[in-house]
């Protein structure tokens, strides 16, 4: 394959285009915001992030490079076709139950990162817990996509993957590292036109190339393979559904989601956000579905790509830019290459930036140095940004596995904080005794049900399961929703059952160590509430301690308008006023 220098010069201008918007934004927050919020401007954007900046931004975090690779993937793999690709639906009815469920009530209290109402009701150890499947899933999906990255560039431009992966990583990194949420919105919407106009543009001439038939003909009949519309099996209908409601439910408790949600000027608004990002990610699938859809309908011993086919070579995965190498012109690869760097770094800073939110607000300044200064907090966030960066890299670059480590975390996202948010959200009662029941009996369960990616033998043979071709068994059962459901109810349970045994003096009230039930003023709690009375600290989120309202946890994690409004938008504001 030969080097092409005009690509390598595109993307170094696409890269430097990007930077410079980063880097303006950053600018733009440093002159809005005051000294004393500079944290918060950098987690939630000063909470002024309108409509049309976050619903691209919103937008952009959900179309990944592994968001278009994997689906026009999945609707080029025979066997599988659009039946099987679930993503675009799946995330966009999560961003429709985020909307409808789940953003006013986090936005309408104030909170600043998602991790915050399990704080409060749980205590500083059980957000630690749950902060360790949250990293995993942002960190392995950084990685994954940084890695699938470094092999579109190298199959398009032919650069070594290493430089490639190194040099993306850094420019998402760096206008990470100095604007925060600012940058990332601001060059989300720079990043997702490139998606758009860089997919659309290829199409057209990927689809007029003489080797490929009629895409409406090898919909449902058979040409070069088997119909790309797919079919699901009777025996995989609970697989299906099982991968379905992990997209769908799993899909929400993702701290780059309430970090969009959150930034929103009201909680209306971020519900808008969230019902305008469902529709984007509707509509950003359809060039990829199309790209899917002329890699099975190609005859690819008629193209310069030879025979055999990309599926008979285990190239599928790079279904996406091989099709914009090998069907369309050279210039207009380079558009198609584009617009996957773009679709990659739109995801990758999210997720960046995701962790270190949760790693300085939940880990350092709550549970270690409460009293923290503003200042101090911010230079957490940067160094965690740079550290989280280099080591989504560094996986990217030496784990065989990403991907597994990648399907696996976000499982756990599924199967462990899904039920507790549902708990934290909307169950009066749960507890902390509880929410360790249920984070270990989840974890328990899917760990025991087998990863396949990872070569990890089942522990429990659920009914249906079989051996591949690894002999590796794979479950058909749909054992992950079981284990979500189980720790769901397993907090439930537990939490009543504690409290029950507690209050009713079964137990002595010197058994409660964790002070969940008997200790109404725990030293873990007063610890929190100094943060609603320290001098050394301004957060804008953190409510005055008002006479009338008891010294509760409730005052570290929610504001003014929490306590007064339900939705604190303009519009409500403005009708006070008058």
């Amino acid at each position: 394959m030969a080097f092409h220098a005009e690509g390598l010069v595109a993307i170094v201008v696409f890269y430097l285009a990007i930077l410079a918007v980063g880097i303006w934004a950053a600018w733009k927050t440093k002159n809005t915001s005051s000294e004393g919020d500079r944290s918060e401007a950098i987690i939630v954007g000063g909470r002024d992030i309108g409509l049309l900046v976050g619903g691209f931004t919103m937008t952009a975090t959900w179309v990944g490079g592994g968001y278009i690779n994997g689906t026009a993937e999945a609707v080029y793999v025979p066997g599988y076709g659009l039946a099987w690709a679930q993503a675009p639906i799946g995330y966009s009815l999560s961003l429709v139950l985020g909307g409808l469920f789940f953003a006013k009530p986090m936005r309408s209290k104030g909170y600043v990162t998602m991790l915050d109402p399990f704080q409060q009701l749980y205590g500083k150890r059980m957000g630690g817990l749950l902060f360790i499947p949250a990293l995993m899933g942002e960190m392995f999906w950084a990685a994954a996509i940084f890695s699938a990255l470094g092999a579109t560039i190298s199959v398009i431009i032919d650069i070594n993957v290493n430089i490639s992966v190194i040099i993306s990583a850094l420019i998402a990194t760096l206008y990470t590292l100095v604007g925060g949420l600012y940058s990332v919105a601001y060059t989300d919407v720079v990043q997702l036109f490139c998606i758009f106009l860089g997919l659309w543009i290829s199409v057209p001439f990927a689809m007029s190339h003489p080797a490929v038939t009629d895409i409406g003909l090898t919909a449902v009949h058979q040409v070069h393979q088997a119909p790309w519309l797919g079919s699901i099996n009777s025996l995989d209908i609970y697989t299906w559904l099982d991968n379905f409601l992990l997209l769908t439910l799993g899909g929400i408790p993702w701290q780059a989601y309430f970090q969009r949600v959150l930034s929103s000027s009201s909680a209306t608004y971020a519900q808008v956000l969230s019902f305008l990002a469902a529709f984007g990610c509707l509509v950003m699938a359809l060039p990829a579905v199309l790209i899917g859809a002329i890699g099975a309908s190609t005859a690819w011993n008629e193209t310069e790509y030879g025979f055999p086919d990309p599926m008979t070579k285990k190239e599928a995965d790079m279904i996406l830019p091989i099709v914009l190498q090998y069907l369309c012109p050279v210039y207009i690869s380079f558009f198609g290459l584009g617009a996957v760097s773009a679709a990659v770094m739109s995801s990758a800073d999210s997720s960046i930036l995701s962790a270190s939110s949760m790693f300085a607000r939940n880990i350092y300044q709550l549970s270690f140095r409460q009293n923290a200064s503003d200042r101090e907090i911010v230079w957490v966030m940067r160094i965690t940004v740079f550290l989280f960066g280099a080591s989504a890299t560094a996986m990217a670059l030496l784990a065989s596995s990403v991907y597994g480590l990648w399907y696996l975390s976000s499982d756990l996202v599924y199967i462990i904080i899904f039920p507790q948010l549902l708990c934290v959200l909307f169950i009066k009662g749960t507890n902390t005794y509880g929410a360790i029941a249920g984070y270990l009996f989840g974890l328990v369960l899917r760990i025991t049900g087998g990863e396949p990616y990872l070569y990890l033998q089942p522990l429990i043979y659920y009914p249906g399961c079989y051996p591949d071709e690894n002999n590796i068994y794979i479950q058909r059962f749909p054992f992950k929703t079981l284990a979500m459901l189980t720790s769901f109810f397993t907090n439930i349970i537990v939490s009543y059952l504690a409290k029950y045994l507690f209050e009713s003096g079964t137990l002595p009230p010197k058994l409660d160590f964790l002070d969940a039930v008997v200790a109404r003023y725990s030293r873990e709690h007063m610890d929190k509430a100094t943060l609603v009375k320290s001098d050394n600290i301004v957060l804008n989120e953190l409510a005055p301690v008002n006479p009338r309202h008891s010294l509760t946890l409730s005052s570290t994690f929610t504001n003014k308008e929490a306590f007064n409004y339900v939705d604190s938008s303009p519009e409500l504001s403005n009708t006070e006023d008058n």
